[in-house]
């Protein structure tokens, strides 16, 4: 069993995906959301985090990694915005399979773990123009806000 595991992960190794890791923002992403007039910081990872308007007076945080994942010819950015904390180490097996019904609902992007929190992330190209940067932001964002408010009712932590 210890070999099938080695021989799988060695696979996943060869053939994943990787990551190009950044530490200094991306110039194109910073002109990008500058063009559209979009503020934002820049957070320790050289990422953007954009405090983005809603509906009514709710505001929702979302990320732009500056970083680009690759696999074979693909240069993937990724948009991400959270919309739920566990309080335990898993998710409520409702929330849980909430946010995977959900997942059928959009037409891009997807409800993903990320330790304790269930985030909205969008993958786009990473040469992807300033709309459809923006689009993606968009979407996450409203994505994420939606289900905070299914799951927390007016409460705005995100």
């Amino acid at each position: 069993m210890k070999k099938l595991f080695a021989a799988v992960a060695g696979v996943t190794l060869l053939f994943g995906s990787s990551a190009v890791v950044a530490v200094t923002p991306d110039n194109i992403v910073k002109a990008q959301l500058d063009s559209k007039g979009l503020k934002y910081k820049i957070d320790k990872d050289g990422d953007f985090e954009i405090l983005y308007q809603t509906v009514g007076d709710r505001t929702q945080v979302a990320w732009v990694r500056s970083s680009v994942n690759a696999y074979g010819s693909l240069k993937i950015r990724e948009i991400w915005s959270p919309g739920y904390k566990s309080e335990g180490d898993d998710f409520p097996l409702l929330i849980a399979n909430s946010l995977l019904d959900k997942n059928h609902e959009v037409k891009l992007g997807a409800w993903e773990a990320q330790g304790k929190m269930a985030v909205f992330v969008v993958r786009i190209p990473a040469d992807a123009n300033a709309d459809q940067l923006v689009d993606a932001i968009e979407l996450a964002a409203n994505c994420a806000d939606k289900v905070e408010m299914e799951i927390t009712g007016a409460k705005d932590e995100y």
